[in-house]
């Protein structure tokens, strides 16, 4: 294209485009290859996937989701919690009695070995007004408080074991009214069917009732016996609890296996 010449009035020297030519636009970028915004561009997500591949699924997608418990499972699931809690209670509770059972046990003790000397000491002369009167033992008072306040916390803690039963027992007949008596439903969790659970409840409700009558009768007793063989049997029976059997802990494990509380 030849070059014109410069119009009235514009400077001279201003070569091919100083003649108020428009210049050529800058060239443009192929399409699809446009630049990046800013200093540098951040892949996206889905930058390295051709077209039609699906995206990756994130590590929250590939984790297996929990099936949702029904009202009467989960339940069912709080119940075994809270025996593992009861039953754990009980058993600090025991630990407690059992120390104060223990000091009252050896005061008595050591009461009857100084009444022995005492009467030895004493003439065989002098009369029944004469002999020295029982002092009072604020600490032997103060340990029979004690275990009574024990004896009191593990009675709530039984109570609340029945309840759990009964709890139980009326979800059994819920799910039998639902399904219909004598048809087999699916478990809630694993393997257990429904009325397993109030078995394995009333059998560790039962254990429980048993033992607390044992240390009801105890309480009463250990500070007004004279024997000393006897309040070694009450101190014994009250650590060793025999009327809770070695499968409690048994039972309490596998309840818990199988609502989801213990993993395999």
């Amino acid at each position: 294209m030849p070059d014109l010449p410069p119009g009235p009035g514009a400077p001279a020297g201003l070569g091919r485009w100083g003649g108020g030519e428009v210049p050529p636009a800058a060239p443009l970028v192929p399409k699809g290859r446009l630049p990046p915004a800013g200093p540098a561009a951040l892949p996206t997500h889905h930058s390295s996937l051709s077209e039609g591949e699906p995206p990756a699924k994130s590590p929250a997608d590939s984790t297996p989701r929990r099936p949702v418990l029904s009202v009467s499972a989960r339940k069912i699931k709080d119940n075994a919690a809270d025996w593992h809690n009861l039953m754990m209670k009980w058993e600090r509770l025991n630990d407690n009695g059992f120390t104060a059972a223990n000091k009252i046990v050896n005061m008595k003790i050591s009461e009857q070995f100084q009444d022995n000397k005492l009467e030895i000491a004493c003439d065989n002369s002098a009369t029944e007004s004469e002999k020295p009167t029982p002092k009072y033992n604020e600490e032997l008072d103060n340990c029979c408080a004690e275990l009574l306040q024990t004896l009191k916390h593990m009675t709530k803690i039984q109570l609340k074991m029945e309840k759990l039963t009964s709890t139980t027992k009326a979800i059994c007949d819920l799910e039998t009214f639902h399904h219909g008596a004598g048809k087999c439903t699916a478990p809630f969790f694993h393997t257990w069917p429904t009325p397993y659970f109030f078995e394995v409840s009333l059998k560790l409700s039962e254990m429980y009732k048993k033992e607390l009558q044992l240390k009801q009768t105890i309480v009463q007793d250990i500070a007004h016996s004279a024997d000393q063989d006897l309040m070694m049997v009450y101190l014994s029976s009250w650590l060793y609890q025999p009327y809770i059997e070695n499968s409690s802990k048994l039972l309490l494990e596998a309840m818990l296996l199988e609502t989801g509380h213990r993993q395999c």
